[in-house]
């Protein structure tokens, strides 16, 4: 499992960025790829989940990270990024319903590469629902790891406030 002092994998992720065209549900946006790369010299926050619209990180853990963006930048965050399991389509989809607004990037992992990379991967097959990213909040700092916070069971590492203090 990745660790702090450690550098973040180069990846590909897919993902739809953020338009206001998106915000009418009339267009779904055109997938491009952010890679890792691009977040050398950058403060990220990426926190990775299992999969959207789910009761938990839906209604009461993502939703204070959208809340709390302007602390995370006063902070020093360059980027606050979710990475979950799913398609670009869908990740797109959600940042919208919760309302992001494009201050968040919502990262596709659809075969879960980037989670696996990390050794950060959940299996979830006995639920019927496959391999996943698991819960996980890392601070990356040029590219390394400053902050980790990962549990099968417990959230309080991945809040939006055990990651502010982080800092």
């Amino acid at each position: 499992m990745v660790q702090v002092g450690d550098i973040i994998p180069s990846f590909n992720f897919p993902y739809v960025p953020y338009s206001e065209e998106l915000e009418n549900h009339a267009v779904c946006g055109v997938p491009t790829k952010l890679n890792t790369g691009s977040w050398k010299g950058k403060v990220v926050v990426l926190v990775g989940i299992p999969g959207t619209f789910t009761p938990g990180y839906h209604t009461t853990h993502l939703p204070p990270y959208i809340a709390k963006v302007k602390e995370f930048k006063a902070k020093g965050a360059d980027i606050i990024a979710f990475v979950v399991s799913n398609d670009p389509f869908v990740m797109s989809a959600w940042g919208c319903v919760l309302g992001a607004k494009g201050d968040i990037l919502f990262l596709s992992d659809p075969n879960v590469e980037f989670g696996s990379k990390l050794g950060l991967s959940l299996d979830l097959s006995a639920l019927r629902l496959g391999l996943r990213d698991g819960r996980f909040a890392i601070v990356i700092d040029d590219l390394k790891v400053k902050y980790i916070g990962y549990d099968l069971h417990d959230l309080k590492e991945f809040t939006a406030d055990a990651v502010l203090t982080s800092f």
